[in-house]
This record gives C-alpha cells, sequence and structure tokens, in this order.
C-alpha cells in the first residue's frame, strides 16, 4: 500500500502545495501527516484546511501545541524567533483550525507502522539526532516502524540485533526494509528543511514493496520570504529557507 508521509509544513503554503501536487500525481492510497503543520510561516490556516481534507492520519507537534496555548510558559522551549512566531500564529488562527490541531493524537498506526512527531518516548518534544536517543526509541515500544518528523533533517536509524546506526535518508534512493530488522524514519520538513537543501521533502512509503524513498521538490522560496517578511514575521525565519537551515 502506498502512502506519502508529509511533516512539519510549518505554514509554508507554497512548499505544501508544490508537495500535494506530486503526491496527487503520483497517486498514493493515503497520506499522513507526522505534525507541525503551523509555526514559522506565514499562512498557518490555509496549509490546515488545504491538507486536512486529503489525510487518513497525523498526529500533533510541538509547535502545533504551542499555538494552542494561551499562556507564555512555551517561550523557554523556543529561541526569540521562534516564539515571536508562535505568538503571531495564535493570533492567525481559526476556531475550526484551533479544534482540529487540539484534536490531533500523540501517535497514530496507520497500517501497523507508528507515527509519532518526535520520538516514541517523547512524541512532542523529543529530538532523534544520534544513536542514544534512537535506541532509546527502540526500547520504548516493541514497533518495526516508526516515522517521525521534527528534526526536520531526513535520515533513518536502523536496529539490527542489538546494533543501531544512523545515517542520512537521501533523495531518490529507494531504501528496502528487511524484514529482521527495525527502523525509525525520518521524513524531512515539507516547509523548513536543514540539512543543507532547502527544496521541500517528503516521504513515499510502499507497505507491499517495504521501500521508502525520499522525495525533494524545488518551490518558490522567494515568494514564501515576501510573504514572511509582510506579515511581520522574522527577517531570519525567511533568511534561512534559502539555505535550507
Amino acid at each position: 500500500m502506498p502512502y506519502a508521509i508529509i511533516s512539519d509544513i510549518h505554514a509554508n503554503l507554497e512548499a505544501l502545495d508544490v508537495v500535494l501536487a506530486d503526491i496527487a500525481a503520483r497517486r498514493p492510497d493515503a497520506v499522513v501527516c507526522l505534525g507541525d503543520f503551523v509555526g514559522y510561516g506565514p499562512d498557518p490556516v490555509p496549509c490546515v484546511e488545504r491538507v486536512r481534507p486529503l489525510l487518513r492520519a497525523a498526529v500533533v507537534g510541538n509547535h502545533d501545541v504551542a499555538a494552542l496555548e494561551t499562556q507564555d510558559a512555551v517561550a523557554a522551549k523556543f529561541n526569540p524567533f521562534a516564539y515571536e512566531a508562535v505568538v503571531w500564529t495564535r493570533r492567525q488562527l481559526t476556531e475550526p483550525v484551533r479544534g482540529y490541531l487540539e484534536g490531533l493524537p500523540r501517535r497514530a498506526t496507520p497500517d501497523g507502522f507508528l507515527c509519532v512527531h518526535g520520538s516514541v518516548r517523547d512524541p512532542i518534544e523529543e529530538y532523534i539526532f544520534d544513536i542514544a536517543t534512537a535506541r532509546a526509541s527502540f526500547d520504548a515500544a516493541p514497533f518495526v516502524l516508526c516515522l517521525v518528523g521534527h528534526t526536520h533533517v531526513p535520515a533513518v536509524f536502523t536496529q539490527a540485533g542489538e546494533a543501531v546506526i544512523g545515517e542520512p535518508l537521501l533523495p531518490d534512493r529507494p531504501l528496502q526494509l528487511q524484514s529482521d530488522r527495525r527502523y525509525i524514519i525520518n521524513a524531512g520538513s515539507v516547509g523548513q528543511p536543514r540539512d543543507g537543501d532547502p527544496r521541500a521533502a517528503y516521504l513515499w512509503l510502499d507497505t507491499d514493496e517495504h521501500i521508502a524513498t525520499l522525495i525533494r521538490l524545488e518551490y518558490s522560496v522567494a515568494r514564501t520570504q515576501e510573504k514572511m517578511l509582510a506579515a511581520g514575521l522574522p527577517a531570519m525565519l525567511a533568511e534561512r529557507l534559502a539555505y535550507g537551515r
């Protein structure tokens, strides 16, 4: 069964539209989102409204949670630029979009694979950047395949016996999933890549063929930057899009 796995849209409508057009052309059986629909970008409401009807399943991300908060205690979890975007995003949310984000679960298991935003032991806040954190997630639940986002860096962590290895997930190089191994795959980011590649990213997963492939797509970074600056969002957040950082 082919799935399109998207994550970390971050209110970037230009990137999302390019990704959704590519997904429509490939015609998966289902689309899944790993959270962070909003935050950083200039189009939180249009992004949620655009993607919501297409999703089979979705989980909540840390920026989604922050945008729903009504107190400033969340400020400690973000750098000043990200927090400024959180506060701006809160003011943009409509009640229907707010209600949708509030109803998102922390975990989802479509077709038997596990989906979280951050990690298995901490679905909202923990980043999986290294072997030790990946191992802790492998130990936290008996999954075979877990899909994550949050870091904005496409990667795959593999457990074979007691060994855990991690490596970048490179575009257009299909990863064959072996039946005697366990996997944590990071799908990268649609709207805020941070692996040095500014192109939008999403994951194509075929559960029948047991293959996962990272897809990268060009989009109008300049248009998103223009909208961010016009909205009064921090210039640094707009500038970094051009560098994939």
